[in-house]
């Protein structure tokens, strides 16, 4: 009897915490995911308790469990995936001392402003190969030392928030490469913090506060007898670094080599490819390390993509919704049927996906433009998909300046769970998308950093041959080339011409 082995990966994005258990194979054989209540004191402020956040993620991790009928002691590696960006932090005897900060937080922007204006951004550039965002650390930690300084007193450590969460399993703190080479707290060139850069930020003290460094599948501590009663993990099996969200689809949707790129549709807009250099010409916004040492992530992205249809469906479909229940089916069941009602021809409403934040002005908000009384649901529906595919067609242009036009792009995310949708991206991209087999691909990323670190897999490659299938590829249908390029050009002009108007919105 083949005696086989399994492995936890936990994903903690912006609104949900999820834990899924994977043979060795691939096969996701159980799931559980548990909201994490989203705390909004202001406008543009996004945070979420961090002693709730642990407790969901250990409710997630013992469920997950459960519902697997597995005995805990056949699992041998845990490893975590988690949004980029935002700010955790802990503090000398391992408490919190602020709530943690998720990626769509913009209550920093105005410093991003000032080191866009005084020279700053450019030295920083030199330096990270890096845009400066309002969500990243340096940009909040710059906000918490002039507005809640005590905080910054009180810190011992800076985390992202799949290290908080490894914190809690192992009680060892450490970084990895691929978020806080995404931060902009790393020198790429070095690979190593660098003081330097912190004084630009004016924020040199805080290099104390800077865990060590691991590679993603690297050995991070062991679970603890604590942690292994609370989540039903088993004590002393190891604990690999894990990697930011984005390296972790990538990963899971096959991204292993130059030829390839990208795309994840979840809360963020993710578009992608690695190199051995990162991209230095300044026309892509983030360069950073990704999980197969050696190769650098080429990004661009925003928090512009698929959480704009939770948004609509959250308010402007819940009879649909709670009929769907009531029925069985899904909302998004119902959504894909309304669209295929309106052929992309006969729609010319225009909707910005800026709900959570943008990738044009740190300002910017969401909005439909070319609404009359003619207009139903479902055209706007429409609007909200197409936006969408637009916000990621914005990124994919500036990748492909420095990437040839691939064979096919690979897609991951909510987005890929609908044909319609996917053959949108493909009518308006003219390229082929393969779509990558459901299931929890941060999990399954992390996952595969885990079955490195517990000795099932050699390296990467042999993880994904092993683990990773594509479902199947969705073509371009040649008569809509022209349809989507005239809309992607309005889309366009009404971006640019709203750009005067956004700091009215500032408050």
């Amino acid at each position: 009897m083949v005696n086989i082995k399994y492995l936890v990966g936990i994903d903690n994005g912006g609104t949900f915490s999820k834990a899924a258990i994977f043979d060795e194979f691939g096969k996701q054989i159980a799931m559980m995911s548990i909201p994490t209540t989203v705390i909004i004191p202001k406008s543009g402020y996004t945070e979420r308790d961090m002693e709730e956040l642990w407790a969901v993620n250990a409710k997630a991790v013992r469920g997950a469990i459960e519902k697997s009928r597995i005995h805990p002691s056949e699992i041998v590696g845990v490893s975590f995936s988690g949004h980029g960006k935002g700010l955790y932090l802990v503090g000398e005897n391992g408490e919190t001392i602020y709530n943690g900060i998720i990626s769509t937080d913009t209550r920093a922007w105005e410093y991003v402003s000032k080191w866009n204006k005084d020279g700053t951004k450019e030295k920083v550039f030199q330096k990270t190969f890096q845009d400066i965002l309002a969500c990243q650390p340096v940009s909040l930690l710059a906000w918490l030392k002039e507005h809640n300084p005590e905080v910054l007193y009180k810190t011992k450590y800076i985390f992202a928030v799949k290290d908080y969460i490894r914190f809690k399993l192992t009680g060892e703190a450490y970084a990895d490469y691929s978020d806080f080479t995404g931060a902009n707290l790393v020198n790429l060139h070095t690979g190593a913090y660098d003081i330097e850069l912190l004084e630009y930020f004016g924020l040199e003290e805080i290099i104390n506060f800077l865990p060590p460094l691991k590679n993603s599948s690297d050995i991070c501590g062991y679970v603890t007898k604590t942690a292994s009663e609370l989540t039903l993990l088993p004590e002393g099996i190891p604990v690999a670094a894990g990697m930011f969200d984005v390296n972790a689809c990538g990963i899971a949707a096959g991204l292993a080599d130059e030829e390839q790129m990208c795309m994840i549709a979840g809360t963020w807009s993710i578009n992608e490819f690695i190199a051995k250099e990162p991209v230095a010409n300044g026309s892509v916004s983030l360069n950073s390390m990704f999980c197969i040492p050696g190769y650098y992530l080429i990004e661009e992205s925003s928090p512009t993509s698929a959480g704009n249809l939770e948004w609509f469906i959250r308010n402007l479909m819940s009879m649909e919704k709670e009929k769907a229940e009531e029925d069985g089916e899904s909302v998004y069941t119902i959504a894909n049927n309304l669209i295929e009602q309106i052929p992309p021809s006969e729609n010319t409403i225009i909707f910005l996906p800026f709900l959570n934040g943008c990738n044009e002005d740190a300002l910017a908000k969401g909005t439909f433009i070319g609404l009359t009384v003619f207009h139903k649901k479902q055209h706007m529906l429409r609007a909200v998909y197409e936006g969408i595919v637009f916000s990621h067609m914005t990124h994919i242009n500036k990748l492909l300046k420095n990437h040839k036009t691939p064979v096919s792009i690979r897609l991951a995310g909510g987005a890929a769970k609908s044909d319609v949708w996917v053959q949108i991206f493909a009518d308006a991209l003219q390229i082929p998308i393969d779509v990558i087999e459901d299931k929890e691909l941060g999990a399954q990323g992390a996952a595969m950093a885990a079955g490195i670190a517990a000795g099932l897999y050699k390296d990467y490659k042999e993880a994904i041959d092993k683990t990773v299938k594509i479902t199947k590829t969705i073509y371009p249908r040649a008569e809509y080339k022209e349809v989507y390029k005239e809309k992607y050009a309005c889309y366009r002009a009404v971006i640019h011409s709203l750009s005067n108007v956004w700091d009215y919105f500032k408050n």
